[in-house]
C-alpha cells in the first residue's frame, strides 16, 4: 500500500495557485488557480504569452515565492508554509534553479561562480574540512557542461552560451530534484539555444533529472515529454508527448 502510494504521488505539484500583486492601490492578479504537477524524471514545458503567469509559477513551486492561495507539495508534504531556513534549505539542496540571464556574480571566476552553492550549504569550519571535496565537485560538474577550459574567466569573459553552461553547472553542483528553469535559451541565438537544449535533455535523459521549464518558443516546448499552457493565470492545456 505505502508502495502504491509512493508511485503515484508526484514529486512536485501546485495545487490551485493563485498569486497577485499590488500595483499602486491595485491588485493585479497573475495566477487564478493554476495547478502543476511533475513526476520524477519528467520533463515539462511550461508555455504561454507574456503575462501569462509563466515565470511566476515556476517561482511559487521553486520556494522564490508564496502563493496568495494554493499550496506546493514536495512528495505529497506541504512546503510552501514552512519556515524561512527550512525553505532556503530545500531552495539548496532540492530545487536548482537557471534562468534567462544567468545570474553569475561577475567578480568571480566561472570556477567559484559554480562552488557558490555549496559554500552556502556548509557553515565555515565545514567549508574548510569540505574545500577540497567541493572544488572537485564543481570541477567535475563544469567539465560535464564542456567548460573545464574556462574554469578562471570571470563572466565578462564567457559567450553568452559559455554563461548559461556555467549557470547550468552552478545549478546542478548540489544535486537537485528538481531543475527550474526559466526561459534557459531566450537570450541565446538559435544554434547556442539548441546546444543547451541538447545538454538538458541528456541530464534529463541519463540522470533522471526532473525538469520544469518556462519558455515562449514552440519549438523548444516540443522537446519536452509534456507541454503546459498558461493563460490568463490559468492552465488551459496539457499535451504529451506523441508515441512514435
Amino acid at each position: 500500500m505505502n508502495d502504491t502510494i509512493k508511485m503515484t504521488t508526484p514529486l512536485i505539484a501546485a495545487e490551485a495557485i493563485a498569486k497577485s500583486y499590488a500595483k499602486g492601490e491595485h491588485k493585479v492578479p497573475v495566477l487564478r488557480g493554476a495547478g502543476l504537477k511533475a513526476n520524477r524524471g519528467e520533463f515539462i514545458s511550461v508555455i504561454g504569452q507574456s503575462g501569462s503567469g509563466k515565470s511566476t509559477l515556476l517561482h511559487v513551486m521553486g520556494l522564490l515565492d508564496s502563493p496568495d492561495v494554493g499550496e506546493v507539495l514536495l512528495q505529497g508534504q506541504r512546503i510552501d508554509n514552512l519556515n524561512q531556513q527550512a525553505r532556503d534549505q530545500l531552495r539548496n539542496h532540492v530545487f536548482g534553479f537557471i534562468f534567462q540571464f544567468y545570474h553569475l556574480l561577475p567578480e568571480l571566476t566561472l570556477l567559484e561562480n559554480v562552488m557558490a552553492p555549496l559554500m552556502i550549504r556548509y557553515s565555515m569550519l565545514e567549508y574548510w574540512r569540505r574545500r577540497h571535496e567541493i572544488r572537485e565537485s564543481a570541477m567535475d560538474m563544469i567539465g560535464r557542461v564542456g567548460l573545464g577550459h574556462r574554469i578562471r574567466h570571470r563572466p565578462s569573459e564567457l559567450s553568452g552560451g559559455e554563461m548559461q553552461r556555467g549557470a547550468i553547472a552552478r545549478a546542478l553542483v548540489g544535486r537537485p530534484e528538481i531543475l527550474l528553469a526559466d526561459e534557459p535559451t531566450g537570450n541565446l541565438d538559435s544554434v547556442t539555444g539548441g546546444e543547451i537544449m541538447e545538454l538538458l535533455n541528456s541530464l534529463n535523459q541519463n540522470n533522471q533529472l526532473t525538469i520544469i521549464m518556462v519558455t515562449h518558443d514552440e519549438s523548444i516546448a516540443a522537446q519536452a515529454h509534456r507541454i503546459v499552457r498558461l493563460a490568463q493565470g490559468r492552465i488551459q492545456t496539457v499535451a504529451h508527448e506523441e508515441a512514435a
